[in-house]
């Protein structure tokens, strides 16, 4: 498959992971071409939260570009805000609250790249 370089955030199609949360693949190997890792922007609603859930092989890094919330990271509580960038070692359960009024938009780098099938739901 050819390397593409470049997306378009207005023609990547949304759609729901299974841990609630709303995902655009900004960049991904299935799409892509790329082979490492993957980039894609979540969206969760205000007031919601997503399902309590870990990656076994993939480690994440969550960069928040929008809003705060409350994020479970392990036995940690963490209170996250626009700016804040939080490591998710494989295999440790996550899940992150919105509780503000406005979206929570996180930017999601996963290496290796997101697979649903490395989703556990807890």
């Amino acid at each position: 498959m050819p390397q593409q370089t470049q997306s378009r955030y207005t023609e990547v199609q949304p759609y729901i992971t299974k841990d609630g949360s709303e995902i655009r693949e900004l960049m991904h190997p299935a799409v892509h071409g790329n082979r490492n890792q993957s980039l894609a922007e979540a969206t969760v609603p205000a007031r919601c939260k997503t399902l309590l859930h870990r990656h076994r092989r993939t480690e994440e890094i969550y960069h928040i570009v929008h809003g705060s919330g409350t994020m479970l990271l392990g036995s940690d509580t963490l209170h996250v805000r626009s700016g804040d960038t939080i490591c998710i070692p494989p295999g440790t359960a996550h899940c992150i609250e919105n509780t503000g009024a406005e979206p929570l938009r996180i930017l999601c780098s996963c290496a290796p790249a997101y697979d649903h099938d490395d989703t556990e739901l807890l």
